[in-house]
This record gives structure tokens, C-alpha cells and sequence, in this order.
């Protein structure tokens, strides 16, 4: 089972030999009433537990302008607003904050981001991966065919989805860039220091982007999550290393995790505005949004979470970009009528709770427009671990699997996902957090091949292409006589495999 890190990132820690197009206007029950934006009260707490909040405000500049003096007056001060999708990131350590702007006028919705204090938190779990060894990697490069990069063949990921047929075409254009929002993106690599754009990079942490050189990298005791993402996407083909699904274009960094790997909204929220802003074509987003698993949109604060995630990646789409998740690695049916959380918040004390998941998103992956993806290992069926769910489930594409339930064919020796780690390293994962950038590599090379395309028709295309597979069922993954989920639906769209495995070979056939 893996760690609470690695469930937030979504990168599965499976040991060796074993083993988310919307308007806006979202008003919660209860939200806010018809109070002038200047009477909050006369005196407020100031000296409790600093929190963040997203304030969500309705109409225009106008009425931001009163909602932020309003926010002053109530104790909180404004971290950055984001005028252009009416959300402001605010602090406070007044206890009642979110009560009091929520009698605002012009408060379309408030809610904390987080549970814990803003404070240096003590976790400092790091993604765990199986180093490549110098043997393996030896053996591979006496294995390459002369139009491989060294590593390839141990990446069975890659004719799973004909990338490899795919590069004989095109490798991608230069012209088009993946976004990483994940926990930073070391770009000095060599294998991601050819394509790695800079312009298109910030660290969005705190909610407000600092565009200081290599503030996108993870620091030394930060996880290497987004850096392995990274090069499955975008890795050149230059003689090194590994090979990208898209090797020829372009990839960014986009930092929004804190250095104990929480995802909090406000900086996924700048995460998706500074994609938006900065010619970014695709978004990758391997993880969920803390410190909930599920965001519940009845609850005053959560579902205030959900409409910022909301506005932020309507933004987005509206300005081209693909924006592409996983779907988790929680064994979990996202379309059942109800489900048992029990990790949820994750940075203070968990409470087990029931949830209807049509009410209570995974946020980004299940925000509308969002492409969801599901993880396949190397036999080419459904991750043991993967989430899965019909009408949720957008596109299947490789996360890897445990080599005793999902072996891959020789010369592949792993049946995770090999890939970039920072310091120029290589190393295995596997998670829906691997299937996702395959997908966005996909995305890539069908931008790379439309230049034109708006987000809905390059979605269209990566559906269209997408090779049918069927249910599998009985799903049986360790052999054990258990069936250990249920496939519902037919070849062209079901549970498991959404419409089909992502194909890199259609994507860049004209």
C-alpha cells in the first residue's frame, strides 16, 4: 500500500518483485446573503491559527474591489487576486473569517484550503522509486537499435502506445508545450534540459507565482514526482537516457506542492491561471487536491474549493489548454452511489466519512473537461490500484503495475514506468500519476499535428484515436479466485478503459 505522499501524488510505491467547461456562478447552500460589502464585524479575532481561503467573488472589478476591502476589514489580507476568474487568495488568523465574507455582498463562495496552519509541516515523505541499476542500463543500451536512446528498451510503455511507430513520423513540434503542475521539475536533466521552456515555469506554492530562476525545481529534500512525470512526456531522443511520448516538444514546470508534498488550491489555482497566461497547450495534473480526497460541494468550505478549481480550468480550456489527470490510485469505482473516505483531511486528523461521488469531487480530475485518466500495466489490463468508474474514466494509457501481476515482455525487465529523476538520474514508478502523461504526450503530438485546434477538438481527436478495449471481466488481477472489480460498459466506452487506449500512432497521422 503506499504511503499518504504517494497517494496525494498519485505515483503508486510498489515494492521490487511485488508488488480530473464550466460558467460561473456556483453559489453553495447557504453561502451568503445580501449584506452590504462593508459591514462585517466592527472587531475580529486576529492572533488564531493562520489560515488560506479562496474567496470567490461574483460580477466584475467592481466587486472585487469592495469584496477586498471587505476581506481587510474581516481580518483576512489578500495574497493575489485573480480579477480575470473573480478568486482571491486570502490569510488569516481570524477563526471566523470564512463566516463573516461569506455575508458579503458579492461573496459568491469562501472556504479554507486547508486544515493545518500555515507552518513547516514535520512529513516529509518522499515519493519512493527502484533506482535504475548500472546493469540494467548497460544491457539496455547493447540492446538499443540504433534510432533508440540508450534506456528504451526497458520502456515497454511506449509500443503499448505506438509512440515508438509514432516517432518515425514526427517527434512533436517545438511550438508546443506540456505544463507539469506537479512538485517541480528538474530541468537541468539531460534528457529535459533540450525542451525544457523556461518562459512557461514559475513556482505557484504560496498562490502567487514566483518566477525566479529554478524556483520550479524540487528542492534536495523534495519529491521527484514531477521530474519523472516530466520525462515521460517530453524526454528528448538525443542519445540519452529514455525517450519521451512526445520528444519534440516542449515541457515546463509549473510548482505547486509544499516541501511536505501538499497540493493545496490556491496553488493549483495559479498553477492552471499561469498555464493560461503563458502559452501552454497541455496540463498534466498527477495528483489530487488537498487535504481532500473528496471535495464536497454542500460543504461551505469544500465546495468553495471546488468552484476556484472550477473557474481556474474553465479559464484554461477557454484559452486552448488540454488539461489532462489521473484518476487515482484508491482501488475506488468514482461512479458507484457511494464511497467510505477515510484518509480525508490529510493534514491534520482524518475522520472516516461516507460520500456520494457524484456530489463530492477528486478534484482537478473529476472538474468537467478535465480528461481522466486510468492506469493500464504491462499485459495491457486496468492497474491493480487504479481508480476507475463509467462516465468518469475519460482514457486509459500505461501506469505500470506490480511485475507479479502484470510482467512485461523481454528486454523490459520492470513493470513500472522507467523515467527521469532529478540529479540525472532514472528510475521506476508506477500510478495513475505515469498513465496521465502518456495521455498528455498523446494531447501533444495531436496540438503538435492541429496547431489550430481548439481544446474541445484536439479532446475529440485523443477520444476518436483512442484504440477500443473491452471490459475486462472477470477481473481477477492476483489470481486469487476473487474478482476484485467490476467492468461495466461496452468496447467503445466503459469503467475501466473510458474510450480505449491513448494511440500516439493516430495522433500524428494527418
Amino acid at each position: 500500500m503506499a504511503h499518504l505522499g504517494s497517494r496525494r501524488r498519485r505515483a503508486l510505491a510498489l515494492p521490487a518483485g511485488l508488488a480530473l467547461t464550466a460558467s460561473l456562478g456556483f453559489l453553495p447552500a447557504g453561502a451568503a446573503s445580501a449584506a452590504p460589502a462593508d459591514e462585517v464585524p466592527a472587531a475580529v479575532v486576529t492572533d488564531g491559527p493562520k489560515l488560506s481561503y479562496v474567496v470567490n467573488v461574483k460580477g466584475g472589478y467592481g466587486t472585487a474591489t469592495a469584496v477586498k476591502k471587505a476581506i481587510a476589514k474581516a481580518g483576512g489580507s489578500v495574497v493575489i487576486a485573480y480579477d480575470q476568474i473573480g478568486v482571491i487568495v486570502v490569510h488569516s488568523q481570524n477563526p471566523d473569517f470564512a463566516t463573516a465574507i461569506r455575508t458579503v455582498r458579492g461573496v459568491a463562495s469562501a472556504g479554507a484550503t486547508r486544515t493545518a496552519p500555515i507552518a513547516p509541516a514535520a512529513d516529509t515523505a518522499i515519493d519512493s522509486e527502484r533506482p535504475l541499476t548500472a546493469e540494467e542500463a548497460k544491457t539496455a543500451a547493447a540492446q538499443a537499435d540504433a534510432d533508440q536512446d540508450p534506456l528504451e528498451p526497458l520502456q515497454w510503455d511506449l509500443p503499448a502506445i505506438k509512440a515508438d511507430k509514432a516517432h518515425e513520423r514526427t517527434l512533436g513540434s517545438k511550438k508546443v508545450t506540456v505544463a507539469v503542475i506537479d512538485t517541480g521539475v528538474d530541468d537541468t536533466h539531460p534528457d529535459l534540459a533540450p525542451n525544457f521552456d523556461a518562459q512557461a515555469s514559475a513556482n505557484c506554492v504560496t498562490g502567487k507565482p514566483d518566477t525566479t530562476p529554478g524556483s520550479w525545481r524540487p528542492a534536495a529534500d523534495e519529491s521527484d514526482h514531477g521530474t519523472h512525470v516530466a520525462g515521460t512526456i517530453a524526454a528528448a531522443k538525443n542519445g540519452v537516457g529514455i525517450t519521451g511520448v512526445a520528444p519534440g516538444v516542449k515541457v515546463s514546470g509549473i510548482k505547486v506542492s509544499t516541501q511536505p508534498g501538499f497540493f493545496y488550491t490556491e496553488a493549483v489555482v495559479c498553477g492552471f491561471v499561469w498555464a493560461a497566461e503563458h502559452g501552454v497547450d497541455v496540463t498534466n495534473n498527477s495528483y489530487y487536491t488537498d487535504p481532500w480526497l473528496f471535495n464536497c460541494k454542500d460543504d461551505l468550505d469544500q465546495g468553495a474549493l471546488v468552484e476556484a478549481h472550477r473557474r481556474a480550468i474553465g479559464y484554461a480550456e477557454r484559452k486552448g489548454v488540454v488539461n489532462v489527470a489521473a484518476a487515482g490510485n484508491s482501488r475506488m469505482d468514482l461512479a458507484s452511489d457511494a464511497l467510505t473516505d477515510t484518509t480525508s483531511p490529510n493534514d491534520t486528523t482524518p475522520v472516516e466519512r461516507v460520500i456520494n461521488p457524484r456530489d463530492c469531487l477528486d478534484i482537478p480530475t473529476q472538474i468537467p473537461g478535465v480528461v481522466t485518466v486510468s492506469a493500464l500495466g504491462a499485459k495491457n489490463l486496468k492497474s491493480s490500484y487504479s481508480n476507475y468508474g463509467l462516465g468518469v474514466i475519460d482514457i486509459s494509457a500505461p501506469g505500470g503495475d506490480s511485475t507479479v501481476f502484470q510482467k512485461p515482455d523481454a528486454p523490459a525487465v520492470d513493470g513500472r514506468i522507467l523515467s527521469t529523476l532529478p540529479g540525472g538520474g532514472y528510475g521506476y514508478k508506477a500510478g495513475t500519476s505515469m498513465a496521465s502523461p502518456h495521455v498528455a504526450g498523446v494531447v501533444a503530438l495531436i496540438k503538435s499535428q492541429h496547431p489550430y485546434a481548439s481544446a474541445a477538438q484536439v479532446k475529440a481527436l485523443l477520444y476518436g484515436q483512442a484504440d477500443d478495449t473491452a471490459c475486462t471481466n472477470p477481473y481477477d488481477i492476483n489470481g486469487d479466485g476473487t474478482v476484485d472489480a467490476v467492468c461495466e460498459g461496452g468496447t467503445r466506452d466503459n469503467s475501466f478503459y473510458g474510450t480505449g487506449v491513448a494511440d500516439a500512432l493516430d495522433a500524428v497521422r494527418r
